[in-house]
């Protein structure tokens, strides 16, 4: 039987929410293997002068643990 583990981290992006949810994966990966699945828990934007400036998640992101 395989143990799923799951990590929550917050990434951000100057470009868009993929873009943040894909630098969450990328940082993640730098630590953690074997990764199956995102989750996009929240979506937060940081707006400037009435320009979106920052898109912002809140990620879920599980993995298998071998053992």
């Amino acid at each position: 039987m395989a143990i799923v583990k799951i990590i929550e981290v917050l990434a951000e992006s100057s470009e868009s929410w993929e873009a943040a949810a894909q630098a969450a994966v990328t940082e993640a990966a730098k630590t953690v293997h074997n990764i199956e699945n995102v989750y996009i828990k929240h979506m937060q934007a940081i707006v400037e002068g009435d320009k979106i400036t920052k898109y912002r998640v809140n990620a879920k992101i599980s993995f298998v643990v071998k053992g």
